[in-house]
Formats: C-alpha cells, structure tokens, sequence
C-alpha cells in the first residue's frame, strides 16, 4: 500500500487591521473621514477585522511614527490620504523610511485599474510594503477612488499577509 501525506488546513485567522487616515483638516475636525467607513465595510469581505484607526495631520514624522508603533501590532496597515503630488502630500514618502521590503505590484495593479477609470491616477505616488510582519498600503485620500482601488487588490492580501507570516504553503495554484 502506497504511503500519502494528509494535508491538514490550518484554520485561517482573523486578519488585524489598522486604518490611518491622513488629513490635516480632518485631524482637526474640518472634514469628516468618509474613507474609513468604506475600507473598513470592504475588508469584511476577507475576514479582517479593524483594531485600531485613527486620523492624523499630513506630518511625514508623525505618520512615521505611528506606522512604526502600529506594525508591531497588526497584521495590515491601511493608510488613506497623502499620496499624490501636492506639497503636504507625505504618506509615501513615510512609508518608504519604514518599511522593510516594497511590493511594487500592489501599488503597479492598482494604477493600472485606477487608469482604466481616469488617467489621473498615474499621478499616484503610493506605496506598498512589508514592515517586520506587516503590510502596509497607501490608498487615496477621496472615499469612491480609495474604494477602487482596494477592490483591485483585496482578494490577494489574505495570501499576503500568510506569506508575511512566515506560510510555507506552496503558492501554486
């Protein structure tokens, strides 16, 4: 009789996530976050639950900061707002000091299909990345385009974040 290896499944878990919203008028009351609703409503659909959010001042420092104290936390950082080309916009350039490793697919997919929908969104200057064992990825600032671009990227960061974690599961379909 042949030997066969079991494969035993692990039970997935809950991913932890973390939203940051960065707005200076809506770190100061002026402007309601519409973006975090939405993002947190979305990542529902892959079993991520939302642990932490928080809107703070477009200040490069203070964005560096929290993304460091969150990632020892969480399993995925979710930032919102910053990442285009005006003078405050700093999200990426705070993320690229922090993170270990860039994922230039996530942030190269989500151009591509923002594209399709307005040729502004290769203006994007968002980033995407791991720190220690976490994921981190800038989104747009405006509710409908940070919508979007989740969407593009949603159903692989369940697989992202195992990988992160250390799986050694085969990736092969």
């Amino acid at each position: 009789m042949k030997s066969e290896k079991l494969k035993v499944k692990s039970e997935k878990q809950t991913i932890k996530a973390a939203i940051i919203i960065l707005s200076d008028k809506g770190s100061i009351g002026q402007r309601q976050d519409g973006c975090g609703p939405v993002l947190s409503a979305l990542l529902s659909r892959i079993d991520a639950e939302v642990v932490y959010y928080e809107i703070l001042p477009d200040e490069k420092d203070l964005i560096k900061e929290k993304l460091k104290e969150i990632s020892d936390k969480v399993d995925l950082i979710l930032t919102s707002g910053g990442t285009g080309l005006s003078p405050r916009d700093v999200t990426p350039d705070a993320t690229l000091e922090v993170i270990d490793k860039e994922i230039h697919g996530i942030t190269q997919a989500i151009v591509s299909e923002g594209f399709k929908i307005t040729n502004r969104a290769i203006l994007s200057r968002a980033v995407a990345g791991v720190r220690n064992n976490t994921l981190i990825i800038n989104l747009p600032g405006s509710p409908k385009a940070a919508v979007e671009s989740l969407s593009v990227i949603l159903d692989v960061i369940p697989h992202a974040v195992e990988k992160i974690k250390g799986s050694t599961e085969e990736c092969a379909r």
